[in-house]
């Protein structure tokens, strides 16, 4: 996966400080189909699909990583023009992301190794990150008075969550379905919202 492949974010706005996510939703949401799917087929007792472990890492990754330069430009482009307040508000949401990952982190490797149970990590990884980012998506949806992006940031929060009730692969079939559709979904949504 590429990020030429990727539509350029459309600047069809509805107000100064709007945020078009279009290109951002439709990477994660491959990020999602494509690296938790991958997982989902490679792991477990019986897996479906003999690959190289570090396939699904890779795919999850590259389209994590094509998602977050798409946030990145979308968010710079939204800022311009926009007042102290909303400027203010954009660089405070960027600190939250920085800070919620190491929260995370830190939670996570503190839970696996007081446990030693390092294998705690395949799954808390996955989960916990679709928490925080759903968490994130909660507080930037309302900041920025974007009703779609709060509501995927609460379906993201649940299907993570939820997922943990399922193992593996179980958990990784719950990302890659619920999470990449409620990202497909949001696609669709942000597109009519945009344009018009």
């Amino acid at each position: 996966m590429t990020t030429a492949a990727l539509p350029a974010p459309a600047m069809t706005s509805t107000r100064t400080g709007d945020t078009d996510n279009l290109a951002t939703y439709v990477s994660f949401g491959l990020a999602y189909v494509l690296g938790h799917g991958a997982a989902a087929l490679a792991k477990g007792d019986n897996p479906l699909v003999a690959m190289p472990g570090w396939l699904p890492t890779a795919l999850l990754g590259t389209g994590l990583a094509a998602g977050t330069v798409c946030a990145t430009v979308a968010a710079g482009r939204a800022r311009r023009g926009a007042g102290r307040s909303d400027q203010l508000a954009g660089k405070l949401l960027g600190l939250a992301w920085i800070v919620g990952f190491v929260a995370l982190f830190l939670a996570i490797t503190g839970l696996s190794s007081s446990l030693n149970a390092p294998e705690l990590q395949t799954v808390l990884w996955p989960a916990g990150s679709g928490l925080v980012v759903g968490l994130l998506y909660f507080a930037e949806g309302a900041v920025r008075r974007n009703v779609l992006h709060y509501g995927l940031g609460m379906w993201l929060a649940l299907v993570s969550s939820a997922s943990l009730f399922f193992g593996s692969p179980g958990l990784f079939w719950v990302l890659a379905i619920a999470g990449g559709g409620g990202y497909a979904v949001a696609a669709i949504l942000e597109r009519r919202r945009t344009t018009g």
